[in-house]
């Protein structure tokens, strides 16, 4: 990749016209694939290669557009995909739309975006959590359980608290690596947003030792869930 004057990259300024096709729009995709940025990526189980950042400079300059971001899903390649969830009308897919989009997006950055971005704004979404829930797929389950994060702190009236951390107690240890994860999540959002239920999830969380030993960088949060949530309850007090 050639460089200007000032040792910036050509690709750093692509600009792209918002009536691009999905060809062209590929095209523009490929010029900004950088391979280390996949090197990195591919360490996490993904394989994206463009900077999310020029990503979502990209995104803005299309802006919102239903029938390109759906030609871009369907291509199948990841910045494609990551691209056509920025440029998406959430509101406008269907619920059983959405579920095969979930079932394809196997990559987990893929996956997080859909859920985060346009799952979340759906009128489907409780609809889906229910369906994705107990899944036998344990990345289906996955966003199921997601899902369920946002429910403890917005809607818990829908859920019972008691019986989640009964689930979590009992098969979050050996649930595969996904699914675990957002297990996990779950249970700290409990505990950091009930505290009639803290004192049983720091006590499962203590008693399971799930992510005590993962790697984390100085000035962030361990996702062990006993840190995470002190450290969370600390914060709002």
């Amino acid at each position: 990749m050639e460089n200007n004057e000032e040792g910036v990259s050509m690709a750093d300024n692509t600009t792209i016209n918002p009536a691009s096709s999905v060809a062209e729009i590929q095209t523009a995709l490929e010029s900004l694939h950088d391979p280390r940025i996949l090197a990195v990526n591919e360490k996490h189980g993904n394989d994206h290669a463009v900077n999310l950042t020029k990503l979502r400079g990209l995104a803005k300059q299309i802006k919102t557009n239903q029938e390109l971001a759906i030609g871009l899903w369907n291509t199948g390649d990841s910045d494609a995909r990551l691209l056509s969830l920025l440029i998406c009308k959430p509101k406008a897919f269907g619920l059983e739309e959405l579920d095969a989009m979930l079932r394809e997006a196997v990559v987990p950055k893929v996956q997080e975006w859909l859920v985060s971005y346009v799952v979340k704004k759906s009128p489907h979404c409780e609809a889906l959590r229910l369906r994705w829930f107990d899944d036998l797929d344990p990345v289906v389950a996955s966003a199921g359980w997601e899902l369920t994060v946002t429910q403890v702190s917005k809607n818990p009236g829908l859920l019972d608290l008691p019986q989640l951390l009964e689930t979590i107690e009992s098969d979050m240890k050996n649930a595969p690596d996904r699914l675990q994860w957002a297990m996990n999540h779950t249970l700290a959002e409990i505990g950091i947003s009930h505290v009639e239920h803290r004192e049983r999830a720091l006590a499962i969380g203590e008693k399971l030792q799930v992510l005590a030993d993962y790697p984390t960088p100085p000035g962030c949060t361990s996702p062990f869930a006993p840190i995470w949530i002190n450290y969370m309850v600390g914060r709002q007090a």
